[in-house]
């Protein structure tokens, strides 16, 4: 018998930050809730960092999720929008795993793979299949149905992901 475990995905971004939370029942998948944290484009990046920080606080402190998923960052052409990227992840990292929970991490193109069945899957195609997958899933942003996409990747690949770290566990243990 399984039991129902909340699941907290997160899309990092500086301006934007989508939160989406499911439950998952086995192969079953409910929406919880979703949206989108954001930051100040006028205000400092420290000041910024802050807000995505407080923001994160608030849906972990009211949604009580028991485990997150964040995507991994990507790289692009732009280094400097890239390392804000990266602080922004680095909140989206931090809030969950402050709040004691374990926190996977997911390629871009596993994600698309996982929801639409292509690795290259574009925006309109991820929110049409969140909404084939959790038909009553609301979003207000294309990074909050990203976000339901991560939770619902990590729905599918925590178990395996559970049993590798397990098995790494036990071959340190046996070192």
């Amino acid at each position: 018998m399984t039991h129902a475990i909340r699941l907290l995905g997160i899309d990092p971004g500086l301006r934007r930050t989508g939160w989406g939370m499911i439950e998952a029942n086995g192969n079953r998948l409910s929406f919880i809730a979703s949206g989108t944290v954001t930051s100040d484009n006028r205000k400092s990046l420290a000041e910024r960092l802050v807000e995505l920080h407080h923001g994160l606080q608030e849906v972990v402190r009211q949604h009580e999720p028991e485990e997150a998923a964040v995507e991994h960052t990507f790289v692009n052409k732009d280094a400097g929008a890239t390392l804000k990227l990266g602080q922004a992840r680095g909140i989206a990292l931090l809030v969950p795993s402050l709040a004691g929970l374990s926190v996977a991490e997911y390629a871009p193109n596993l994600v698309k793979k996982t929801v639409v069945g292509t690795g290259h899957a574009e925006k309109d195609q991820i929110r049409a299949m969140v909404k084939v997958l959790m038909p009553r899933a609301v979003f207000n942003s294309d990074d909050a149905a990203d976000a339901l996409a991560i939770a619902i990747c990590h729905a599918q690949h925590r178990a395996s992901g559970a049993a590798r770290l397990a098995a790494q566990t036990a071959s340190r243990g046996a070192a």
